[in-house]
């Protein structure tokens, strides 16, 4: 019964906010970020992926769920109201405790233990999981965009063997639906075992590992060039798609079957995209003035991403009809559709330059966030000391970046990209719940510790966050019933770790501070 005891105890022991703080204080990493800086890490990594790699499935919809058709600004509207009251929350939390480690430090704060292990092993699902299907995107940007060059590189190169393209499951998808011999596709070692490798995605993602372990500094001046071009791309796209808009192409509006589950499914599609603010909170520690300066550039993330989202939408569905509309790259294909000569060729390649981009400050941006909360995580002793080692020049979690870069590309090679997706969503959903309720539960605990963002309407704002959430995870969970049971499984392979691993592990690193 005692041992019992001691367990309950254990696994709901909080930590203060004042000893989070000071924890912070004595961090390893260098503080070299200001609003700027963390308005790029966000913007980057909202922008890049909504238009570039999720819109179009977010339209089209498909083997499972329905699409939202030129209801997509519907559903990105709700969307962004699903966002912004976690967005509120964030921002206060944010304000209250400037430490790495986002949800998983603030749940570690008002829920305890368990349940701060638990969030940050959603964390990981949200940030590493979610970088697979965004470094596949790279992938087929990249060969796109160097056919453009067929006159100048050699043809080993623009046609690369499909296998050092796509994933096992991609290939096998595409011979299933074209007839094809997978054997006369793939390698096949000792005619059982399958070799595919996306190596363009394996690259990217080894250099930005590289680029990361250098400085957070030195990547969000990369970043903010490469915001820079995609901004400037995406106002281009607009305004120039503008004057080729067809209202006609707009109706119907809402999708003639399952309109109301097409518009919801697009919701939770496009959330995938609206991730990236919650990245701005993991680099606290590294935040010149976090207290003043993360929530002005979570909420400011949040706006500009919205408006830049719906604009997008509304010329892209006014140029192409539904049912034309390129799932891969939509504004590329929209440009073409245009036919208006040399210019649809120019604009199409300049806009997948816009989409490399993007898409490559997206990876950054969740790189960061992955290798920043397995920091906390690791500092908290519910994983090997070792992971935390800091680089003596740089100053940066090296060993933790290379364990995250090596997860996505190892993940790559098996994981079904659209699964993947779906995943992150959930990992998202679920700590969007966790902060509204960290929210409620320190206005409680905590009434008197000096806020210098509060949400308003609380505990109303905090609750419909909650119920909004909640109301996605559950219709999703009955459409979407591959995903689901991965994300069930992947709570459980949590709960598995923790129990034989983390939390004994968590007991011997506290003897020691004891």
């Amino acid at each position: 019964m005692e041992f019992l005891k001691n367990i309950s105890r254990n696994i709901f022991k909080k930590r203060s906010i004042d000893d989070l703080i000071q924890t912070s204080k004595k961090s390893e990493l260098k503080k070299t970020l200001n609003v700027f800086d963390l308005i790029v890490i966000g913007i980057g990594a909202v922008v890049g992926t909504g238009i570039f790699a999720i819109i179009g499935a977010a339209i089209t919809g498909n083997a499972e769920s329905a699409g939202a058709g030129h209801a997509i600004v519907i559903s990105m509207i709700l969307a962004a109201i699903a966002c912004i009251v976690p967005a509120l929350c964030y921002s206060e939390i944010a304000s209250m405790i400037p430490v790495a480690g986002s949800a998983y430090t603030y749940t570690y704060a008002t829920m305890g233990e368990f349940m701060a292990w638990m969030v940050g092993w959603i964390l990981m699902l949200e940030y590493a999981i979610g970088n697979i299907t965004v470094a596949s995107a790279w992938s087929g940007y990249f060969m796109q965009f160097l056919k453009g060059f067929k006159h100048c590189l050699p043809d080993f190169i623009l046609n690369i063997p499909i296998w050092l393209r796509y994933d096992y499951r991609a290939i096998y998808s595409m011979c299933d639906k074209y007839g094809w011999d997978i054997h006369d596709k793939i390698p096949f070692i000792f005619d059982k075992i399958p070799v595919a490798v996306n190596l363009p995605a394996v690259i990217i993602v080894l250099i930005l590992t590289l680029l990361l372990i250098k400085g957070v500094k030195e990547s969000t001046k990369v970043a903010s060039i490469m915001v820079g071009v995609n901004m400037f791309m995406i106002l281009s796209f607009i305004i120039f798609g503008a004057f080729y808009v067809k209202p006609e192409n707009w109706t119907p509006f809402f999708p003639a079957i399952d309109p109301v589950g097409g518009v919801l499914m697009g919701t939770f599609t496009i959330f995938f995209a609206y991730i990236g603010f919650d990245a701005i909170s993991t680099a606290a520690e590294e935040t010149e003035k976090p207290q003043r300066d993360l929530p002005v550039a979570i909420l400011g993330t949040l706006v500009i991403c919205t408006i830049l989202y719906v604009c997008v939408a509304l010329v892209l569905t006014g140029i192409v009809p539904v049912d034309k509309i390129d799932t891969a790259a939509p504004l590329s294909h929209a440009i073409n559709y245009l036919k208006v000569g040399r210019i649809s060729d120019l604009f199409a390649g300049l806009i997948s330059i816009g989409a490399l981009c993007a898409l490559t400050t997206v990876l950054l941006v969740y790189q960061l966030g992955t290798t920043r909360i397995l920091y906390a995580i690791s500092r908290d002793r519910f994983l090997p000391r070792s992971w935390r080692a800091i680089h003596k020049k740089f100053r940066t979690p090296y060993v933790m970046t290379w364990i995250s870069g090596i997860v996505v590309i190892i993940c790559g090679l098996f994981m079904d990209l659209r699964i993947s997706a779906d995943l992150c969503n959930y990992g998202t959903f679920t700590s969007f719940v966790i902060i509204c309720v960290a929210v409620l539960i320190l206005r409680k605990t905590n009434p008197d510790t000096h806020r210098p963002f509060k949400v308003p309407f609380a505990p109303l704002l905090p609750i419909i966050g909650i119920l909004i959430c909640l109301i996605l995870i559950f219709f999703s969970l009955n459409t979407l019933k591959t995903s689901s049971n991965y994300f069930i499984i992947w709570l459980v392979v949590g709960f598995l770790i923790y129990a034989l691993y983390g939390y004994h592990q968590k007991r011997l690193g506290d003897k020691k501070r004891g």
